[in-house]
């Protein structure tokens, strides 16, 4: 070849090479990012007044044709989205309004698809939805954090402030009151995923609402299974119906929406996000509807969970995207419970979410659903109960406390406090492998206080003994003297010293003030032990209901 030809050659290798870099950089789309044209519609090409449509499913597993109306196109809906707006001209639509679960269900313009149903607005009079568009959709997990194996990835969690000694309820409130904050955020347009709720008693359903709600859910009471025929043999396709399960087994919280779009092994849906973050690990599954329950507040679907057949690994502003044949870690949850009531001990068995956000949230309504299933606590009553956490390469943070006349609150605020601890801390992950508690009943209070108490002498020596007699008044019974015996230490220096009787509380402030070393992290090793140093002092404490300050004089 000549010189020439050469040069022509080198140049127009040169030019492939600059254009595969700028490709894999991102100056070339992919076909997820720029849509088959034959196949998908885009922002542009819609007009007000196209006639469309949308699949869905309103009973059962079959997906039915809806028909729909564009109303307008709406740039910038969002900073960087666009939205579309549609009427619903479905008579059912028309009759029950927006539906929550409708979230993801394709709408086809043109015969193309142009992408979801995903917001709405309450108390509309008109089933008007505005439809995330398909393209906005399809980018979701293909972003950096998605190109390394899952494995590595770690998912985004609640900062807790572990500048002062640990206190579970003080984790609890800071934990939820972060949750809340971070999951407002939109929560107003996107239409509410159905939280189906099945096996909680009304008492710990309303505890589950009150927590749900400001994350964009919607707590329904109904699902579990169905006599009909179920969704076991049901394959996710657009238009079917998409669950979530995040609690399995004896009690059961799924979230439920709808399939917009199956790519391969890729599933997307919903049209708006569940957590938002990025990346999770979430299981999926196939789902049937008993039917739509219409409210003039917002219509919903009632269904229940079908088998999983895959997890959820991408969770995005704009979809939720999973991967078909994936499998998400979840923590089995065993709750036992003794009560007065009942002839025998009942063990409840359920797998619940492994997430940073979700499990700390949920295990407490499980633990109170089982605990209530055969009615509310007495007014006087006490409960004892043990609680077990298992983690991977460490040995479990076990603990066992007693509360009295306060319900299932301090339970649930410590079951709370000390999972948020566990999988938000800012050292290194946590891996939950099991989680057991174990509940008792008793239909009777133990709370006292102290009538009076007597020193038998407050001047001794080392080595005396010292007497104290006690009365204390407990609720609805008579007072009662308990005699306790101190031994003056042998090495003791001279001196005045106060000898403090306190009760749980006074106890417990008074081992944080004097010795906060012991409740306080600087690493996870520390902030187990200081987990475990909080439990055990609890339950100590509760041990000794007395509160008074005396007088030692030592010579």
């Amino acid at each position: 070849l000549s010189g020439e030809a050469l040069m022509s050659r080198f140049s127009a290798l040169w030019v492939v090479l600059l254009l595969c870099l700028w490709a894999a950089s991102g100056g070339l789309c992919s076909a997820e990012q720029s849509p088959e044209p034959a196949r998908y519609i885009s922002v542009d090409e819609v007009r007000p007044g196209m006639e469309a449509y949308c699949l869905t499913v309103f009973k059962g597993t079959e997906v039915e044709k809806f028909s729909l109306e564009v109303v307008s196109v709406i740039h910038n809906f969002r900073p960087g989205l666009d939205a579309i707006l549609v009427r619903g001209t479905d008579e059912r639509f028309i009759q029950a309004g927006a539906v929550a679960g409708c979230s993801g269900s394709p709408v086809y313009i043109d015969g193309r698809l142009a992408g979801a149903l995903a917001f709405a607005w309450t108390y509309s009079k008109e089933p008007i939805y505005g439809v995330t568009p398909i393209a906005d959709m399809l980018r979701v997990g293909t972003g950096k954090p998605y190109q390394t194996a899952w494995a590595d990835q770690a998912d985004i969690g609640v900062a807790i402030d572990l500048s002062t000694p640990v206190d579970l309820d003080r984790a609890a409130e800071q934990f939820n009151a972060a949750l809340t904050e971070r999951a407002d955020y939109g929560a107003l347009t996107a239409i509410p995923a159905p939280l189906i709720v099945s096996g909680l008693p009304a008492p710990a359903f309303e505890q589950l609402r009150a927590i749900a709600e400001p994350l964009g859910l919607m707590p329904v009471a109904g699902g579990g299974t169905s006599t009909e025929q179920s969704a076991e043999d049901t394959e996710l396709s657009a238009g079917s119906t998409l669950v979530l399960p995040l609690v399995s087994g004896d009690i059961q919280m799924s979230v439920l929406g709808t399939v917009t779009e199956v790519v391969g092994d890729r599933v997307y849906g919903f049209g708006h996000y569940f957590l938002g973050y990025g990346p999770v690990d979430i299981p999926m599954a196939t789902g049937r509807i008993h039917t739509v329950v219409s409210s003039m507040v917002r219509s919903f679907k009632l269904g229940s969970p079908g088998k999983i057949v895959g997890a959820v690994r991408a969770d995005e502003a704009t979809a939720i995207q999973g991967r078909l044949g994936a499998e998400a870690k979840t923590i089995p949850l065993t709750v036992r419970v003794d009560r007065y009531n009942d002839v025998r001990s009942r063990q409840y068995n359920c797998r619940v979410v492994d997430n940073r956000l979700l499990t700390p949230t949920l295990v407490p309504s499980v633990v109170s659903g089982a605990a209530l299933m055969l009615g509310s606590l007495p007014p006087d009553h006490t409960i004892r109960y043990d609680v077990t956490i298992g983690i991977a390469d460490d040995k479990p943070v076990s603990y066992s406390n007693i509360s009295t006349g306060i319900g299932l609150a301090e339970l649930t605020r410590e079951v709370n406090g000390t999972l948020a601890l566990l999988m938000n801390n800012p050292y290194r992950k946590v891996a939950v492998t099991s989680l057991d508690c174990y509940v008792r009943l008793i239909p009777k209070s133990v709370i006292a206080h102290i009538w009076s108490a007597e020193l038998s002498d407050s001047t001794v020596k080392p080595g005396d003994q010292v007497d104290i007699d006690v009365v204390l008044e407990s609720v609805l019974a008579e007072k009662k003297r308990y005699h306790y015996s101190l031994k003056v230490p042998e090495d003791l220096r001279l001196g005045k010293y106060d000898l403090t009787i306190v009760g749980w509380r006074g106890y417990y402030d008074f081992l944080r003030k004097n010795a906060p070393y012991r409740f306080t992290a600087q690493n996870l090793d520390s902030l187990i032990e200081s987990i475990r140093t909080v439990s055990y002092t609890h339950l100590r404490a509760h041990e000794t209901s007395l509160h008074l300050v005396c007088r030692l004089l030592l010579e």
